[in-house]
């Protein structure tokens, strides 16, 4: 889809990605934590944090693949001095990506044995994670998101979202926005609901917020 001069003059609001990072970041901060804090052989413990990181890998991993697929192609093709820092961004996806596949291979190891060596190994690399995220959604946020503003339409950029929602189970949708939701303001909360169809907006805000408030119950203190 090609933006006519007169479109491209007007800015879209792209706060939601903002919503969105803050989740991500808040996830990978207490991901280490939630793993030093079980117990040597609690396997049942372990397997309940071991889900909920992988839900997280998941969502991130479908995050990035959006842009890699969407919103690279477009900067490129419509803000072409952006070229060396679009390469960045892809780097910067490459290095979460390999963090991403070293992190399941350590969740596999620690949720069958829940040792202590291979907690610490699993903490670690989340932690390593959390660091090299924070820096590229950091970067994200002051020089990518102001480009998308300027050179994405409206279509285009709901599109990117819903590339993502669109590949996540029936399950995984309700958790993944309770994720998002809950550092969100009032003002973000409503304005990310009214985007989604009336149906699927009162499900999340009946069972999908009953459902993630037990989720995340279970995660966090074990309930």
């Amino acid at each position: 889809m090609d933006i006519t001069t007169e479109n491209r003059s007007s800015v879209i609001d792209v706060h939601d990605m903002v919503v969105v990072h803050r989740a991500f970041r808040r996830e990978l901060r207490l991901a280490g934590e939630l793993v030093r804090g079980v117990p040597a052989g609690e396997l049942r413990r372990a397997a309940v944090v071991t889900e909920h990181l992988r839900l997280v890998l998941i969502g991130l991993h479908l995050h990035h693949g959006g842009e890699d697929e969407m919103l690279w192609p477009l900067l490129l093709e419509r803000a072409a001095p952006s070229a060396a820092l679009i390469a960045r961004m892809e780097d910067q996806h490459g290095e979460v990506g390999s963090l991403i596949s070293q992190i399941e291979t350590a969740l596999g190891r620690w949720e069958a044995e829940s040792r202590p060596a291979a907690g610490e190994e699993l903490a670690a690399l989340t932690d390593r994670l959390a660091a090299v995220l924070v820096e590229h959604l950091d970067e994200e946020e002051r020089v990518i998101l102001p480009l998308a503003a300027r050179c994405l339409s409206r279509e285009e950029w709901e599109a990117l979202g819903q590339a993502g929602v669109a590949k996540m189970t029936k399950a995984q949708l309700p958790i993944m926005f309770g994720m998002i939701m809950e550092d969100a303001t009032p003002g973000e909360r409503k304005e990310m609901l009214g985007a989604l169809p009336v149906p699927v907006r009162v499900l999340l805000r009946t069972w999908g917020a009953r459902a993630y408030r037990r989720y995340v119950g279970r995660v966090r203190d074990g309930r």
